[in-house]
């Protein structure tokens, strides 16, 4: 009998399985990651961003927040490997991470 094919990486190997232990550690740490209000608006801005791409003072001033505080949320999106960072000059820019798009445009729906 075929397994039917699975709809996310996340998905049980087959109905009434559990979650692998290694995929249920990732998923649960992104979730961590992202169950906070202000980084819910972060990647929200950083996705409908022309470039997909953002400096953290632009990010900190379209919600009125710090530079650090943007940072801080920022630097735990980066950690779990949502977002990436790059520097240029002086500006660090954050982007969604290669392959994590669709990810997080289906969380944010």
């Amino acid at each position: 009998m075929a397994v039917p094919a699975r709809d996310s990486e996340y998905a049980p190997a087959h109905p009434g399985a559990p979650l692998e232990r290694s995929v249920a550690e990732t998923l649960a740490r992104t979730l961590r990651a992202v169950a906070d209000p202000t980084r819910l608006q972060l990647l929200s801005m950083i996705v409908g961003a022309a470039d997909e791409e953002v400096t953290v003072g632009d990010l900190a001033a379209a919600l009125g927040f710090t530079q650090p505080t943007v940072t801080h949320h920022l630097r735990i999106l980066v950690d779990d490997g949502v977002l990436i960072r790059n520097q240029r000059g002086k500006y660090v820019w954050h982007a969604i991470a290669p392959g994590r798009r669709d990810e997080i445009i289906d969380l944010l729906r």
